[in-house]
């Protein structure tokens, strides 16, 4: 069932998500790519990464109560790891596959 989604989160989690859904797609394959097995690619990355992923194929009208809560800590946790102004910045590897984990690059652009 459809959920109304504030129209300031919408905005702010497609700001902050910057990567495409093809993307975050191959990041997440890649990231759980291993030597000998490789996840489905439905099931690959992080939960959250992958709820990600289907918000991003979703129409504002389709979002449900789960994606708004998603997209709260998606929003919440990429503002928490970085400046306010979003700039493109270089970090430790981690830190920034942590972040593309959540569909945000910290060395491309944030979308305007």
């Amino acid at each position: 069932m459809a959920t109304h989604v504030d129209e300031e989160l919408w905005t702010e989690f497609h700001r902050v998500v910057n990567m495409t859904s093809r993307e975050l797609a191959d990041w997440l394959r890649t990231r759980e790519a291993g030597p000998e097995t490789e996840p489905l690619p439905d099931r690959a990355g992080p939960a959250t990464g992958r709820k990600v992923l289907s918000i991003l194929g979703k129409r504002k009208s389709d979002v449900n109560e789960n994606d708004v809560e998603v997209m709260r800590d998606v929003v919440d946790r990429v503002h928490a790891s970085r400046r306010d102004d979003l700039e493109p910045v270089a970090g430790d590897a981690g830190w920034r596959q942590g972040l593309m984990s959540l569909g945000h690059d910290p060395v491309k652009p944030v979308r305007d």
